[in-house]
């Protein structure tokens, strides 16, 4: 009794000493100021609004309607293999959290045994053992639950990633699908245009035939005709490559993509986008960094704990008929054992390991540091894409309108010997990269709406 007296003292002692190892992760300070570039105001930093409903909160299908684009981003989801290994990285963290959790719980033991024995030609004596066994360690210092904890976070970790594959699927699929339109257009573009240099070919043929004009105004007509087609087959090539990408994101063979039209298209034109890490709350990434960050917090608590004493708790019952002598029938034997380890020479081991771990936490917080660093970054791109994008766009349309004009009155001139072939061609030349870069600049306007919705890590609902 005076021993099991002693045992509760001690335990006792353990326990109140221990409590105060026990620490919880506190989020510590990271730099946001002047996170988003203002690409207009002289002050160079963002006056944002506090709205918290920002764009980066709506669900996929409300930014993107298109019902065509709304199947494949879909079916990528569904069958995209980086999304089904991030699902299967969540299952595995899982199940480690749940180890976490059971080494809480004492481990049981059942090994019965039996002895057949017999002395000197005697009748042979049989004995038997029923033990059942539990041993149960005590988490005294937060070893045990800052293990947990670590397996938490981590868990947590890995749910951020399966949003953060997510978020990259949906605006990947929606950036080539947009691509495709795009080239679509320049494809209409460029037919358009074979059509109208065939038709100015045929024009200067019959000028040479009626006497108007020479060879070389034929010659150079032709060789304008056949360039653009040319760049019609390579836009066919591009057209082609595009659907291959997307085919392997959706997660099928290649082949052709059925999608809509670049103008039927309809984006959101105004952002609202919050305050800082407010600004980032839905980006997995920077979540995913600060949840790696509390894992090696916890990593440290962990380490820390490998220096103070353990204590393990070992009751065992055992029905046996070997008590010195056979009994029968068998009688219940009782034991219970305490054992207190306390590291003393662990040559440097756990000295060197609470190092690592606290390096590692450097590590993860400089990781922390960058990664809001460079959404801020992806963010300030995205919208000076869009606005330069859109103002371009602008500019490009009156010029095409002027382009168009143009074409038309140099061709009415060469008929009335008023201007050169090669103004015709120059003019139907320039109008063809107008009209091109137009589309393109379309296109930017609307990936630069598809780049800010995945900076503000929209795309996971």
């Amino acid at each position: 009794m005076k021993k099991l007296n002693q045992l509760t003292v001690v335990v006792a002692a353990a326990l109140l000493t221990g409590c105060g190892a026990l620490h919880s992760y506190e989020r510590p300070d990271v730099n946001t100021r002047g996170l988003i570039r203002d690409n207009v105001s002289l002050t160079d930093t963002l006056v944002a609004s506090a709205d918290s409903l920002n764009f980066g909160n709506l669900p996929w299908r409300s930014v993107f309607t298109d019902p065509q684009l709304q199947t494949l981003i879909q079916q990528a989801l569904d069958n995209n293999v980086d999304m089904l290994n991030a699902a299967l990285n969540v299952r595995m963290a899982e199940t480690q959290l749940k180890l976490a959790r059971l080494a809480f719980l004492p481990q049981f033991t059942f090994s019965p045994s039996g002895t057949i024995a017999s002395w000197d030609g005697n009748a042979a004596t049989k004995t038997y053992q029923l033990p059942v066994a539990a041993s149960w360690t005590t988490d005294l210092y937060g070893n045990l639950f800052s293990q947990k904890k670590s397996a938490q976070v981590q868990l947590l970790g890995m749910k951020d990633y399966q949003v953060m594959v997510q978020t990259n699927i949906v605006a990947a699929v929606a950036n080539m699908y947009y691509t495709l339109l795009m080239l679509d257009k320049q494809m209409e573009i460029l037919n358009d245009m074979i059509g109208l240099t065939k038709d100015t070919w045929d024009m200067m043929k019959l000028q040479m035939d009626l006497g108007r004009t020479r060879s070389t105004s034929v010659q150079s007509a032709e060789a304008n005709y056949y360039s653009v087609k040319a760049q019609a087959v390579d836009m066919q090539r591009q057209i082609r490559e595009v659907e291959n990408s997307l085919s392997l994101v959706l997660g099928q063979p290649a082949q052709t993509i059925a999608r809509g039209k670049l103008e039927n298209q309809s984006l959101p034109s105004e952002f609202s986008t919050g305050i800082g890490l407010q600004l980032l709350a839905n980006r997995a990434d920077v979540h995913y960094a600060e949840m790696n960050l509390a894992k090696c917090f916890y990593d440290i608590e962990a380490a820390r704990s490998r220096f103070y004493p353990s204590l393990t708790i070992t009751p065992s019952a055992t029905f046996t008929n070997n008590a010195g002598a056979v009994v029968n029938p068998g009688k219940w034997l009782l034991s219970a054992v305490g054992s207190l380890t306390q590291p003393i020479f662990m040559r440097g081991q756990l000295t060197a390991g609470l190092r690592v771990a606290e390096m590692q936490y450097e590590q993860a917080y400089n990781s922390w540091q960058n990664v809001v660093l460079k959404a801020g970054n992806e963010v300030s791109d995205a919208l000076v894409l869009y606005n330069s994008s859109d103002e371009k766009g602008k500019l490009e349309g009156k010029r095409v309108e002027t382009l168009q004009k143009n074409v038309e009155h140099t061709k009415m001139l060469f008929k009335n010997s008023g201007s050169s072939y090669l103004e015709v061609i120059t003019a139907q030349q320039s109008l063809l990269n107008a009209q091109l870069t137009k589309v393109s600049d379309d296109f930017y306007k609307m990936q630069a709406v598809v780049n800010l919705y995945n900076a503000l890590g929209g795309g996971g609902k």
